[in-house]
C-alpha cells in the first residue's frame, strides 16, 4: 500500500519561510496530489491541490500568494514551499493522494493521507 510521511515542520517565526515534503513509498506519479492542515479544535482544510503532472495547481484563498505547491514524480515526493507566514498558518499539516476526480478541497477524494506534520508560527 502507498504511504505517505511528512517532513519539515516546526517552529517559525511569523513572516518565515517553511518547506515541507512529502515522501511516498508507492505510486503516486499518476495521482494528484493535496495538502491539507488542521488547527486545534478545527476543522480540516484543504491548502492546496497539484495535478498528477504538475499542469495544475490550485489553492485555499488563504494561501494564495504565499505557497507553492510542487512535485517530483521521480522522488515521488510533493513539496509545499510556504512563505510570509502567518500566527494563522499555525496547524498539522497533511498530505494526500487523490484517488477519485471531483472538487480537489473535498477530504473524500482522497484514499492515502500521512500522519501529519506540525508548523507552528510565532510572533
Amino acid at each position: 500500500q502507498v504511504q505517505l510521511v511528512e517532513s519539515g515542520g516546526g517552529l517559525v517565526q511569523a513572516g518565515g519561510s517553511l518547506r515541507l515534503s512529502c515522501a511516498a513509498s508507492g505510486r503516486i506519479g499518476y495521482y494528484a496530489m493535496g495538502w491539507f492542515r488542521q488547527a486545534p479544535g478545527k476543522e480540516r482544510e484543504f491548502v492546496a491541490y497539484i495535478s498528477w503532472n504538475g499542469d495544475i495547481t490550485y489553492y485555499a484563498d488563504s494561501v494564495k500568494g504565499r505557497f507553492t505547491i510542487s512535485r517530483d514524480n521521480p522522488k515521488s515526493t510533493v513539496y509545499l514551499q510556504m512563505n510570509s507566514l502567518k500566527l494563522e498558518d499555525t496547524a498539522v499539516y497533511y498530505c494526500a493522494r487523490q484517488f477519485r476526480t471531483g472538487a480537489v478541497t473535498t477530504t473524500s477524494l482522497y484514499d492515502y493521507w500521512g500522519q501529519g506534520t506540525q508548523v507552528t508560527v510565532s510572533s
